[in-house]
């Protein structure tokens, strides 16, 4: 109150401050509020003004702050999606919040999984560890116990007699030669490799009186023979060929013992000495009936009892065709099986002949002992009686018509020339041998040669008389391929005939040109099987066989192989367990020394193909029972027993009685680099195979700048010596594997489908199993036979384009079939397919397996090959027929049996779903 007063009276008494104070306060607020209505009203229309500016100045359409049309600046719909906008994407920041916290939480979980993966590889190596030293010590066990059961073998010590030995001891008489007491064994150890000496005839006296023709037959094959060596002191055999003489004989017996006794290597007794006496004609003297030949054996087609010791002496062949080999355009037919006669027999006993055995002494006083009985006036009764029924169409005749043939006492003599028997037999079913009237007389060459002719021309011998020798009886099972009959039983000789039915009656004839072809034909089979039988007589297994030796060409490889989808593309079919282990190779042939009685016998007689005669395969496949096969040496490797009811699928195991097994890829090709290339890269990442031979049949190299592909196994590239397509058979050195898949380079097949033959294979091992069918017809109106590859229900041939088979089958192809086959496929550069189906169905006497549906295996996009040739199946035309001309009868056998997998898709048309059997 006080304050108040105070100023109010100051107040009134300052009146001219006071005015001066209120003046200034009325300025400071007009001032204000000008300032302020400046503000709100001048910078607005200021902005507005300069904003217009903007606008206008702007491109048409594209203002932002002038007027727009239709009142847009205040829409308020773009406003909303605004929003809308971004609400969605405030919502996807939420989401992939979220999922990145799952994840998060995903890898921690996996960074654990991981720790406890670390931890179970460690624990699985310590367990790998702890088994590698169980195996270890397991083997080292087994080693031991080996070692303490087993005694460490080694190869025995080469006994070689001295130079100046004394030889055996003297057998009590000289008939008692048999092996135990004549033969030295100490020079021929089982490890020797049976080396032989062949003296050269022409430095002996009697060398100049043998015929040319058999002694340069001889010395050719003596020089290309795989035994014969030129080391007379490693030898364990010694051979000397003392005949044919050629007419007239003037080395008399006397002169021919003193020769012989003076061989460099006779040793006081000739023991193990061959003396070989070839007979070229039916009424060759017996040289060496009245020469003491000591402990020699003796080979030649004459024997008499006093003279041949069974089990030591060898009855052979005689040599008909000295210096040519067998024209098999000549030889006739094993079809069809009944000819013209039942039986023929031409032929002249002369008694009054005395051949060059009887030099001092007549015949009488040769043979000891009351005569014989002779059947031979029933024989000829008993023929013609047959002859002159005319139950069946025969002809014998006991007369000749010309001079019959120089022969021996009591023999019947051979009537007309060569040529003409040859053309009488050829017309007959049977053709009867009847035997020299004394028994004592075992064997001569007249009847050699009748039956050397009748095995030639397929007519199946019937020999009158058990007791003759027939060649190689000790070894050969006569009674397959011939009629032996007692005399006494000639009256039942047209029944016994009319009898056999006519698969036997072709059965015996086939197996009798097997004989003669093996056994008879050239002087190389003669020699050959003479040295065979002491061979195995002594117990020395065959020499190994000389596989084709591979000149490798050099390449440049790297390029890793692609997959091609098609490949990888197996369908429902598992290819089985994958092969981790490297590369390994079949089984070696283990049997050398453990021949077994019944292999001895059954390589003797068993056809075809004298392997017994050539070393033996380094495999050794074994065929069923029921099937024959030569297995002296070779045959197929017998297989062990597998699990047995172990319950493995399909998928988790090979199959087979064989656990481990690879094949061998065999790919013929000629300069056609690209598709080589493409089919190699087809094969990467395959199971169980081996390796890869590519035979380079062109003369000129591949690309140096060409790059292999890498397929995992080994590619080896050979070079051939010709352009040839029996160079796809050749039994290489590099195939170390018991199955060869033959395949062509531009065969287009899955891996599946691969796997799947080989496993059928397995099952069936002495057969060819393939893709692509094929089969031979009969062409009536021009009585021939035909090739077709239509699509069929049927099939005979499984084409080697794409095909499994037994390496043992490439030796028989390249070394034992006949030469012309090869030859012809050589001229057509065509066929060799065929001949392979013609040989294994004639071994075996069974047909191919076809495996899958597929009728065709070529890719697609492929330059034409030779096949494409219009001029290719009229070559394959003729080879059918004259592949049948050399086996003499069609081998190729029909089946309508395909095997199928289960377990993948077969695309077969609705036309052929009744073709197959299934399994």
């Amino acid at each position: 109150m006080t304050g108040y007063t105070m100023l109010r009276n100051g107040g009134v008494g300052n009146g001219g401050q006071t005015c001066m104070l209120r003046w200034s306060n009325r300025i400071r607020l007009t001032w204000l509020s000008f300032t302020l209505f400046v503000i709100l009203v001048f910078f607005p229309l200021i902005a507005h003004y300069y904003l217009t500016t903007l606008d206008e100045a702007d491109e048409a359409g594209k203002r932002i702050f002038g007027p727009r049309v239709g009142n847009e600046l205040c829409e308020v719909k773009h406003v909303l999606d605004l929003c809308r906008i971004r609400e969605s994407v405030s919502e996807e920041l939420l989401q992939l919040e979220a999922k990145r916290q799952e994840l998060n939480s995903e890898i921690a979980k996996l960074n654990l999984k991981i720790e406890a993966c670390k931890k179970s590889i460690e624990n699985a190596k310590q367990d790998l560890l702890q088994l590698k030293n169980v195996i270890s010590q397991t083997e080292h066990s087994y080693k031991e116990l080996m070692a303490q059961n087993q005694p460490k073998l080694s190869l025995p010590i080469r006994l070689l007699p001295e130079k100046d030995d004394a030889g055996l001891p003297p057998p009590k008489a000289t008939r008692g030669c048999r092996l135990h007491n004549c033969f030295d064994y100490s020079r021929c150890p089982l490890t020797s490799g049976f080396p032989v000496y062949v003296y050269d005839s022409d430095q002996f006296v009697f060398g100049s009186y043998l015929d040319p023709l058999v002694k340069q037959a001889f010395q050719g094959t003596a020089r290309a023979n795989v035994y014969v060596t030129e080391n007379a002191d490693i030898a364990c055999l010694y051979v000397i060929l003392v005949g044919e003489m050629q007419e007239p004989v003037v080395l008399r017996p006397a002169e021919l013992e003193k020769q012989l006794h003076s061989l460099p290597h006779w040793r006081t007794d000739g023991h193990n000495h061959v003396i070989i006496n070839l007979s070229r004609k039916s009424d060759t003297q017996n040289l060496l009936y009245n020469v003491s030949t000591g402990r020699a054996m003796v080979a030649q087609s004459t024997f008499y009892a006093v003279q041949y010791r069974p089990g030591f002496d060898l009855v052979v062949s005689p040599l008909v065709h000295a210096m040519s080999e067998p024209n098999f355009m000549e030889i006739p037919p094993q079809v069809p099986v009944k000819r013209k006669y039942l039986f023929t027999f031409q032929g002249e006993k002369i008694e009054s002949l005395r051949s060059s055995l009887q030099e001092a002494r007549s015949f009488e006083e040769e043979m000891e002992g009351d005569p014989p009985a002779d059947y031979d006036d029933r024989i000829i009764a008993t023929l013609k009686a047959v002859q002159d029924s005319k139950l069946d169409q025969v002809l014998v005749e006991f007369t000749c018509k010309n001079q019959p043939k120089p022969s021996l006492p009591t023999e019947w003599a051979l009537c007309g020339e060569r040529e003409d028997r040859l053309e009488l037999l050829k017309l007959s079913t049977f053709a009867l041998i009847i035997t020299p009237g004394d028994p004592r007389l075992v064997i001569s060459s007249g009847c050699a040669t009748r039956l050397f002719e009748a095995l030639e021309v397929g007519a199946v011998p019937v020999v009158l008389g058990e007791q003759v020798q027939l060649p190689y009886q000790d070894m050969l099972q006569w009674n397959e391929a011939a009629l032996v009959v007692p005399k006494p039983r000639v009256t039942e000789v047209h029944f016994l005939l009319r009898s056999l039915s006519d698969s036997d009656l072709l059965a015996m004839r086939r197996q009798g040109r097997f004989l003669w072809e093996t056994y008879f034909s050239t002087a190389d089979s003669i020699f050959n099987t003479v040295l065979a039988m002491i061979r195995t007589r002594i117990q020395i297994p065959a020499a190994p066989i000389q596989e084709e030796a591979a000149a490798e060409i050099p390449h440049r490889s790297g390029k890793a192989a692609g997959t091609d989808p098609n490949m990888a593309d197996n369908g429902d079919l598992d290819l089985g367990p994958v092969e981790t282990e490297p590369p390994y190779a079949s089984p070696r042939y283990l049997r050398n020394f453990t021949l077994t009685v019944t292999d001895f016998y059954r390589s003797w007689n068993s056809a075809p193909g004298p392997f017994h005669l050539f070393p033996h395969t380094p495999f050794d496949p074994v065929l069923p029972s029921e099937a024959k096969f030569l297995g002296s040496g070779t045959g197929f490797r017998p297989i062990g027993g597998g699990a047995g009811g172990s319950g493995k699928e399909f998928q988790a195991a090979l199959g087979g009685n064989v656990p481990r097994e690879q094949f061998t890829v065999v790919m013929l090709t000629y300069e056609r680099e690209e598709v080589l290339m493409n089919s190699l890269e087809r094969l990467n990442g395959l199971p169980y195979l081996n390796k890869v031979v590519v035979v380079w049949n062109s003369p000129k190299l591949p690309s140096e700048d060409l790059l292999w592909p890498d397929i995992g196994v080994p590619i080896m590239v050979v070079r051939t010596e010709k352009n040839s397509l029996n160079n796809r058979f050749l039994p290489w050195n590099e195939i170390e594997t018991e199955a060869i898949l033959s395949i062509d380079d531009d065969a287009h097949l899955r891996h599946d489908e691969i796997m799947f033959g080989f496993r059928v294979w397995r099952e069936a091992r002495d057969r060819i199993v393939g893709f692509p069918g094929r089969y031979h017809a009969w062409d009536i109106p021009h009585q021939s036979w035909l090739y077709n590859s239509n699509y069929s229900c049927e099939l005979s041939m499984v084409l080697t384009g794409a095909a499994f088979f037994h390496k043992y089958y490439a030796y028989l192809y390249s070394y034992v079939m006949p030469q012309a086959i090869r030859d012809m496929v050589d001229e057509y550069i065509n066929c060799e397919d065929i001949a392979m189906n013609f040989l294994v169905s004639h071994i075996t006497r069974k047909p191919p397996i076809k495996v899958t549906s597929r009728w065709t295996f070529r890719c697609p996009g492929c330059p034409q090959a030779l096949s494409h040739d219009d001029s290719h199946f009229h070559e394959r035309h003729k080879c059918i027929n004259f592949f049948v001309k050399v086996y003499g009868y069609m081998p190729l056998l029909y089946t309508q049996f395909r095997v199928d997998s289960v377990l993948f898709k077969t695309r077969l048309p609705h036309d052929k779903t009744k073709c197959f059997k299934f399994i």
